[in-house]
């Protein structure tokens, strides 16, 4: 249930004071899971493969995923009735949060105030106003908070990041990013288990915060189509995007966002658009191209495009870069002026140099590289700089002010459909203009 700021603040202190894991590397981080959904086994089984940490409960409102759990981890896994009970245990050093959007801002604060290093998963708000709170409690509590968009973390955006702060592309002045998809699946039209039932979910504890609904395994397996508990495309892909843009172009938030948004194809199975577009203005000198849809999943459109005065970059399946070749020719201009003035232009050096095809080749090369990362992916490395961020209380990159900007664009863009207007970011207040 929401945290008052009565109760943070009675407890803070205490959360300030709790014992930090051990530094010793023969000791684990013990771990508790709070959702047992695909994503939050997917993260499990990366926790696994990492000897610093040991899964030790698991908090679900499905009895189906608290049985999986228990079947991939191990029987020392210990399942709790609800997160309350979890975050009493003080065995637990740290706390995965996989719930479903509406639950982080209360999970997490309850996290800190028990003493509890989090790992979120994005977005880490469901609303932008969140975000302030949540970095003031971390601050507060002096507690390790990751926000879990792992494409930070992979070699082919780390090489990108270095490419552009080289200065190789040139200026920066657009980005194009897109997701797409075209499957019921990939509209979050999940299966339901066959067991599913009032008997095996717990419908009140998923609702928490929510507005208050009648039982619905719809809602309750592909909540991501419902903006009770999700904020849809935005939230779930673009927040993606523009973690990643933040971190390539060292940016902050964009000043404006103006978006628009519809549901086209799927319109019996959600409240959300299936297909979104929005422009991004970023004051540290830029414009984002933002789109999805689950319409088409046309390959090249997806992934990014940066486009810089003297290269580009795609990221996606692979890094590439690409070369300009830009060359001046006014030809067709000069060719309309009397003959004496269009044989004098040509005479003067500088344009001999600067224009094709009357002075040989072009000074900038066509010069392309393309990267394949290998090795660790970038869920398992997020992990890592996770935990060793719990052992040396040095947070890694994406940390609570990151997480609630990349958040707060996906809020500014579903503000912008829903109202038809341009939205713009308040610096000062660090959320949106009211």
């Amino acid at each position: 249930m929401p945290v008052s700021r009565r109760s943070f603040l009675q407890t803070a202190a205490l959360a300030q004071t709790s014992p930090l894991p051990s530094a010793s590397p023969n000791d684990k981080i013990q771990i508790g899971v709070l959702g047992a959904g695909a994503r939050s086994h997917e993260l499990m089984q990366r926790l696994l493969e990492l000897p610093a940490a040991k899964i030790v409960g698991v908090c679900d409102a499905y009895s189906g995923r608290l049985t999986r759990t228990v079947e991939r981890v191990g029987k020392q896994v210990k399942t709790y009735p609800s997160h309350h009970e979890l975050f009493a245990d003080p065995s637990i050093d740290a706390v995965l949060v996989v719930t479903p959007d509406h639950w982080h801002r209360d999970m997490v604060l309850e996290a800190f105030r028990r003493g509890k290093d989090v790992y979120c998963e994005k977005p880490l708000t469901y609303r932008s106003s969140e975000g302030p709170e949540i970095i003031a409690a971390a601050r507060q509590t002096k507690r390790i908070l990751v926000v879990g968009s792992q494409g930070v973390s992979s070699e082919t955006q780390r090489k990108a990041r270095e490419w552009i702060r080289s200065g190789r592309l040139g200026r920066v002045t657009m980005i194009r990013a897109a997701y797409n998809r075209n499957t019921a699946s990939g509209a979050w039209i999940y299966p339901i288990p066959p067991d599913a039932s009032p008997k095996t979910v717990n419908w009140d504890l998923f609702q928490g915060p929510a507005p208050r609904r009648p039982f619905s395994l719809e809602r309750f397996f592909r909540w991501r189509c419902f903006e009770d508990y999700s904020g849809g495309i935005a939230t779930d892909l673009f927040v993606h995007l523009c973690t990643t843009i933040h971190y390539l172009m060292d940016a902050k938030m964009p000043s404006r966002v103006l978006a628009m948004g519809q549901l086209y194809r799927w319109t019996s199975s959600r409240d959300v658009p299936d297909t979104l577009n929005a422009i991004l203005e970023y004051p540290e000198g830029f414009t984002v191209n933002l789109s999805s849809t689950f319409n088409n999943q046309f390959s090249s459109e997806a992934g990014f495009h940066i486009l810089g005065t003297e290269g580009t970059i795609t990221l996606g399946d692979g890094l590439s870069f690409y070369a300009e070749h830009a060359v001046e020719d006014n030809r067709w201009i000069v060719e309309s002026w009397p003959t004496k003035l269009e044989q004098e232009y040509y005479r003067d050096p500088k344009v001999r140099e600067s224009e094709m095809p009357h002075s040989g080749p072009s000074r900038l090369q066509a010069i392309s590289e393309h990267y394949r990362a290998t090795g660790s992916d970038p869920t398992l490395n997020h992990l890592s700089a996770w935990l060793e961020a719990i052992r040396t209380r040095k947070p890694p990159y994406e940390d609570a002010v990151v997480g609630h900007r990349a958040a707060a664009c996906a809020h500014m863009v579903n503000r912008s459909v829903k109202t038809r207007a341009l939205v713009e970011w308040d610096f000062a207040r660090d959320d949106i203009k009211s």
